[in-house]
């Protein structure tokens, strides 16, 4: 193992395009919004971000075909409201994805530090791969419009 550890950032925006109903993904505004830094190539930041988006994309199968059944291209023209002049379906749609590359980013690579913070242990402590699955789940049941909790009755 080298002792060489990547200290900048890439700022180079880049789109993962997807087409059609989902968004692309801006693998910059990913990287800036996780606190991602050079110690994640963009060829991992990219593999880890299609994989999401292709575990999503299947996940959210049957909400697709039923917004393209009434009409809707898009997600961002599926009638919700916004913020920041965008649908909050896109705003949760990039939570779903961002949440799950991050996690699969600290799970794949142990060394990665994702805020640089040279304090490791204490990062993941703040964003644990399951805290950021959960948090990927919540984003992803509030766009289909289910609840978060799940109820057993006995």
């Amino acid at each position: 193992m080298s002792g060489f550890i990547a200290t900048g950032t890439t700022d180079t925006a880049y789109p993962i395009a997807q087409g059609g109903f989902w968004p692309d993904i801006d693998g910059a505004h990913l990287r800036a919004a996780m606190r991602l830094t050079a110690a994640v190539t963009d060829a991992r930041l990219e593999v880890a971000t299609v994989n999401a988006m292709i575990e999503a994309n299947r996940e959210l199968a049957g909400y697709r075909l039923a917004r393209e059944a009434e009409g809707h291209a898009t997600l961002g023209d599926v009638p919700a409201n916004t913020i920041k002049d965008q649908s909050q379906l896109l705003h949760l749609y990039r939570r779903v994805i961002y949440c799950n590359t991050t996690a699969e980013l600290i799970e794949r690579y142990h060394s990665f530090d994702a805020t640089n913070s040279g304090e490791q242990k204490a990062s993941e402590e703040e964003s644990s791969p399951d805290q950021l699955r959960r948090d990927a789940r919540k984003a992803l049941r509030t766009l289909i419009g289910r609840s978060h909790a799940t109820v057993e009755s006995l």
